[in-house]
């Protein structure tokens, strides 16, 4: 089973360009996927609110990639409410799953009124949380997984207001490296690049993959090149074989 995470440039004013910049990384890594394999897209990719644009470029995205594609997130309004929301879509344009941003971050909250649903989804037989951005900082929404997860993947668009992306990119590389090992699971963050155009902000480009079972840790979280993909074989083996040692020795939550 492979997982491919992107970190695309894009830009806060160009939705069209955003979907093209995201239709040439898919496009690259799509022939070698197979069905029940696993791309991950940013969080905010569009901006526009249109359920139609969001579901038909998802869709698009999982028949080009053969594969299901968990597709970042864009702000929907259901219930009255708009909410930041996305999917997670089969190649044959089922949808698996759908999810939400329980904690919107600083601004955001001008724009989006917090969700009340994280995705959960199964996966060849193996359990997948997705966690929007600024949710993956937050334990006790990992703890309120209805099934223990083997894989936590996290759309995201992070921000910083430092003068360069260093300073984020090590805490999401920290924290992520953290939750690997703590919950005994891989983690995969999909962002935007560094490159990227907001309005008031820096992106700060912190994608990669958090693997606990490394046995050299400088290889316990491999980055997301900037305008391009990283794509990894998912050994969940390793991951049963980690977590039992850690249960041995008394260090695993479950």
């Amino acid at each position: 089973m492979k997982l491919v995470l992107v970190q695309p440039v894009l830009s806060a004013s160009d939705d069209a360009g955003n979907m093209e910049e995201i239709r040439r990384i898919v496009g690259e890594f799509s022939p070698g996927l197979a069905a029940d394999d696993l791309v991950l897209l940013p969080e905010h990719f569009i901006f526009t609110d249109d359920p139609g644009v969001y579901d038909e470029f998802i869709a698009e995205a999982a028949s080009t990639a053969g594969c299901a594609v968990v597709g970042g997130s864009h702000h929907r309004r259901m219930k009255g409410a708009k909410i930041n929301y996305g999917a997670v879509v089969s190649p044959a344009n089922k949808k698996l799953a759908e999810y939400s941003k329980l904690r919107p971050y600083f601004n955001e909250q001008k724009h989006v009124t917090p969700g009340d649903f994280t995705g959960e989804f199964t996966i060849n037989k193996k359990n997948v949380l997705v966690l929007v951005c600024a949710d993956f900082w937050y334990a006790d929404i990992i703890l309120r997984a209805a099934r223990t997860p083997d894989l936590i993947l996290v759309p995201a668009l992070s921000v910083s207001r430092k003068p360069s992306p260093g300073y984020s990119r090590s805490l999401w590389k920290h924290l992520a490296v953290s939750r690997a090992y703590e919950f005994g699971v891989f983690v995969g963050i999909s962002d935007w690049s560094d490159g990227s155009l907001l309005p008031k902000y820096r992106t700060s480009g912190a994608a990669g993959f958090a693997d606990p079972t490394s046995p050299d840790p400088e290889k316990f979280f491999t980055p997301v090149p900037s305008g391009g993909a990283l794509v990894t074989d998912l050994n969940f083996g390793a991951i049963d074989d980690f977590r039992e040692d850690r249960r041995m020795r008394g260090f695993f939550w479950k």
